[in-house]
């Protein structure tokens, strides 16, 4: 068989909600789009996570991350409400539990600090918050409540945006894996297992293997695999409305921050010693609710580690004390890309002419992915960075 060759103005390789949220921007704005992605469509971080999105606002000057929270927020609604797409999208609001005293006064400067710069914020005792979640419990000293954060189906939502994406004129192969590119003629050479492509600019938009891509040709891009985990219960009519936090882990990194440990921050284990419990659920609207927290990094191993699992489901039950009686009925595994500094990589590759990358979105890459690959989109086609990329940009990495 000889090579195919198939001419695009960009390549995208990845289609997870990044890599389709980029293809979709980029046919929208009349650039020809190929997207090659190794599995399927949302085959791995994508597909597999709690589907918790949103911010706390724009507040009164929008840094990166209002971009990415809030920016994915709008791009959400437009794809449900706009093009139609089933989403199960919710705009649920979310309920941070705290669990003591030092906990609380941490939450009471963050939520104070957030209020006096914009953020839409609300401290709430549990007796309130349960008015509006009724199966909190009482026995947690407050919670934080975000008006603002959402939920939505992991699967469905980024085959949708893969959806959208071809029906604005991009083209997505699936089971098609880069294994090496170079440039040549002011253009990129990629080969693949179904031959060479090539295009004029190329973007990494594939999350937790971003790293050896950057290998590719000859740039560093600090990405580790992290693996998070989760579980689910059998479905059960409504009983919990929006998604549900713990302010242990975010309390515990404030005061620990790891830097420079040679492992990516905000993490729940240092090797297998673990160090915080985190926490994220809510429940689907199948109904069966599902919850997750830990990670680990081992490399690009996924399995699962059943006595996390339990301590996950601990913490899940203090918050939610009607989980004592529901037993697990499913668990699964994915890996999400962390960054050196924690913070995400979005911008131009150093050095290297029309190539790019989105990644590093760490555990939130589902809720912030759709305002990421708008940015990237924004960037190939305008040739003008937004000034919220200066704290994305990969070159902050060089010695």
């Amino acid at each position: 068989m000889g090579t195919q060759k198939l001419n695009a103005d960009v390549i995208v390789i990845g289609a997870g909600i990044v890599g389709c949220s980029a293809a979709l921007h980029l046919a929208e704005a009349g650039i020809s789009t190929l997207v090659l992605e190794k599995g399927e469509i949302s085959g791995e971080a994508s597909g597999v996570n709690m589907g918790g999105l949103g911010g706390a606002g724009w507040g009164k000057s929008p840094s990166l991350q209002e971009h990415l929270t809030m920016g994915s927020l709008d791009i959400f609604k437009r794809l449900q409400n706009e093009l139609g797409y089933d989403l199960e999208f919710r705009q649920s609001g979310s309920f941070t539990a705290i669990h003591n005293e030092a906990q609380y006064a941490y939450a009471k400067k963050q939520v104070l600090e957030g209020q006096n710069n914009g953020f839409n914020l609300e401290l709430m005792s549990s007796y309130e918050a349960k008015a509006l979640e009724p199966e909190l419990s009482l026995d947690m000293l407050g919670y934080v409540y975000s008006r603002f954060r959402g939920q939505a189906d992991p699967l469905k939502t980024t085959r949708a945006f893969g959806q959208a994406a071809i029906q604005a004129g991009a083209t997505i192969e699936t089971g098609t894996e880069v294994t090496a590119m170079k440039p040549q003629n002011k253009a990129w050479k990629l080969e693949t297992n179904k031959g060479s492509y090539e295009s004029g600019v190329v973007v990494f938009a594939a999350g937790a293997w971003s790293k050896s891509l950057g290998n590719m040709v000859g740039v560093e891009i600090p990405i580790e695999p992290i693996i998070g985990q989760m579980w689910a219960t059998e479905p059960l009519p409504p009983r919990v409305f929006g998604t549900i936090g713990s302010f242990e882990s975010r309390f515990h990194w404030s005061e620990n921050l790891y830097a420079g440990m040679g492992y990516p921050p905000e993490l729940t284990h240092s090797g297998s010693q673990r160090l915080t419990r985190h926490l994220y659920g809510r429940q689907r609207k199948s109904g069966e609710i599902i919850f997750g927290g830990d990670r680990r990094n081992v490399g690009f191993n996924k399995t699962i580690e059943g006595s996390g699992i339990d301590v996950n489901k601990g913490h899940a039950t203090e918050i939610l004390p009607l989980l004592i009686d529901l037993p697990i009925a499913t668990t699964w595994s994915g890996l999400m890309p962390f960054s050196m500094d924690g913070n995400p990589i979005i911008g131009r590759v150093p050095h290297n002419e029309n190539l790019f990358v989105a990644t590093g979105l760490a555990s939130s890459g589902f809720g912030r992915g759709p305002g990421a690959g708008m940015l990237i989109a924004d960037l190939v086609a305008k040739g003008i960075a937004h000034p919220v990329l200066h704290e994305s940009d990969l070159a902050r990495f060089a010695n």
